[in-house]
């Protein structure tokens, strides 16, 4: 084999080592599969509001209690210490001439010697209502409109309609109109009937608003100690003023066997 010959097959003979090396110690290609992204669902404007309020946090306690002066008309019309499961099931208020109104579920109990007899179950439900209603926004038997923007007190608002499946609660034709900062999501007005003791008919003929003011945080939880009632429309606004509440000593509180504990004396309405 000649010179020339030698030197090309060395030559090959290297380049196919070199090759052949360079493929044994070449990293196996491995293909990454790329993540799996599980997009959430936006959250809904009612949860947004809920949020707001912390809602998980105010459930996570036991009861809340608050003193509450109620005027309408330029006369006190209520002035109690009242105290309620944060899941709404119980509650109890004090009122300061010493009688005492329960409710337990759909059962109200009042002492026999309460003045305003009357209006036992509206007292029962609908103060407790106004105060815990940013955290019943979801309750059973919730039915809510689509966001509108509406325009109340020269602001634009995110308004949504509150209405109930039948036989939800103590009065299922109640209906409210939410407004929510679209910003902060916390509620500023309800407008709102009730039918207590009237006509459905009645109740819309004379609809009314409350504003909540004067936010302080308890425990985490924004609560609203000043309200105001108004005359109100939907279209028309807020009227004049006509009622007002202070809160006051709001707080979470734990409970022994005697706080909803009905005498046996008072009477079921």
């Amino acid at each position: 084999m000649s010179h020339i010959l030698k030197s090309s097959f060395y030559c090959m003979l290297l380049l196919t080592c070199f090759s052949s090396c360079k493929n044994e110690n070449k990293s196996p290609i491995v293909e990454e599969t790329p993540e799996l992204i599980i997009e959430q669902e936006p959250a809904s404007p009612i949860e947004t509001i809920e949020k707001a309020y912390n809602k998980d946090e105010f459930l996570s306690k036991a009861a809340i209690q608050t003193d509450i002066v109620i005027n309408f008309g330029g006369q006190e019309r209520l002035n109690a210490t009242m105290t309620y499961l944060t899941n709404s099931t119980q509650g109890k208020i004090a009122l300061n001439d010493g009688t005492f109104i329960y409710y337990q579920d759909d059962k109200v109990f009042h002492s026999p010697d309460l003045v305003n007899e009357k209006a036992v179950r509206f007292d029962a439900y609908t103060w407790m209502y106004f105060l815990l209603f940013p955290n019943k926004l979801s309750d059973d038997g919730t039915i809510w409109s689509d966001v509108e923007s509406l325009k109340l007190q020269d602001k634009i608002y995110n308004a949504q309609t509150l209405t109930f499946e039948a036989n939800t609660g103590d009065a299922p034709d109640d209906w409210y109109v939410v407004y929510s900062d679209p910003k902060t999501h916390m509620i500023d007005y309800v407008g709102y009937i009730v039918t207590v003791n009237k006509s459905k008919e009645a109740a819309e003929s004379d609809p009314h608003a409350i504003g909540y003011s004067d936010y302080k945080t308890i425990d985490g939880v924004p609560v609203a100690h000043q309200w105001e009632f108004y005359e109100w429309t939907k279209a028309g606004g807020i009227g004049k003023v006509i009622g007002d509440a202070t809160l006051s000593n709001v707080k979470f509180v734990t409970l022994d066997e005697e706080t909803f504990k009905v005498p046996e004396n008072f009477i079921e309405k």
